[in-house]
């Protein structure tokens, strides 16, 4: 039997997969959230609440009392109980792999929108890497929030599959393809950091698992200009502007994080107290969460 519900060639298997996603999804951000003790060793009933949120809605906030304990152990260690290993090390990360995200004006940083106060439009991480060097984990941990603003809107991506398919299946096939949406090349002072890469908005790896690559950034995409392609644009945008109540918003706190097989995601604009400057760290993996 081909039990491939991302397969537009299998509908019944689409069918089911859909009964059961939508069975019991929450309806409030409020229902993603689980209180733990200690994130360096999460109890077992602790820990399974994460993984029974995150199993529906590939998302779950945790709320610990580490407050502003700055210490990249927190999330680092928490990461590594959901089986989280391969660590991207993006340019602007530090060292260790983990990226401080906050407000920075060296010449490396202040080009880049997520180290600014400015709102950030939806999108997925690491949009723009190769194919073979997708980012299938991103965890968010507070360390500060801002002192006003800062607020992400988070959208589970297979949420938005069911609602693109439904809408017409035609927006998938144009997602699938190989050249749906290609990232300008990267080039800093003449030189190129990264090359163009060309890839899909859906595809389907690991274990039958439905991986999304997606920005909202104008000048940071260009889509495939055929009728097709262009529709499926406009769906996606729409929805993402909606007020989808399958679209939760919620301000991390200090001591609150954000694990997630790298959900659509923005980031409102801020303003910050400057004695105490909104901190984030950010962590990409490779991996997918494990949630067996």
């Amino acid at each position: 039997m081909n039990n491939k519900p991302f397969d537009l060639d299998n509908d019944a298997a689409y069918q089911s997969w859909r009964e059961t996603k939508l069975e019991n999804y929450p309806t409030k951000a409020e229902q993603l959230v689980v209180e733990i003790n200690n994130p360096h060793e999460l109890s077992k009933s602790e820990k399974q609440a994460l993984v029974d949120c995150c199993k529906k809605t590939n998302m779950a906030v945790y709320i610990s009392p580490t407050g502003e304990d700055p210490d990249k152990n927190i999330p680092f260690d928490l990461a590594r109980q959901f089986g989280l290993r391969e660590l991207n090390k993006n340019m602007g990360a530090d060292d260790d792999g983990i990226t401080a995200l906050k407000v920075q004006n060296d010449p490396l940083h202040k080009r880049y929108i997520p180290y600014t106060n400015h709102a950030i439009h939806w999108h997925t991480d690491g949009y723009y890497n190769a194919s073979d060097q997708q980012i299938r984990a991103l965890n968010l941990h507070c360390v500060r929030p801002a002192k006003e603003g800062g607020e992400n809107a988070v959208m589970d991506h297979e949420i938005a599959y069911i609602l693109l398919r439904d809408d017409n299946p035609e927006h998938i096939q144009a997602f699938m393809q190989d050249n749906a949406m290609t990232i300008p090349e990267n080039v800093v002072d003449g030189n190129e950091i990264r090359p163009a890469r060309s890839g899909p908005v859906f595809s389907v790896i690991g274990d039958n698992q439905l991986h999304m690559r997606y920005t909202a950034r104008a000048h940071n995409v260009i889509w495939s200009q055929d009728a097709t392609t262009q529709s499926a644009v406009a769906a996606l945008d729409a929805l993402l502007h909606s007020d989808s109540k399958y679209i939760y918003r919620l301000t991390l706190q200090s001591g609150w994080g954000l694990i997630s097989n790298n959900v659509l995601h923005d980031r409102s604009g801020f303003t910050d107290d400057v004695a105490h400057p909104r901190l984030l760290y950010r962590s990409r993996y490779h991996d997918a969460l494990q949630l067996s």
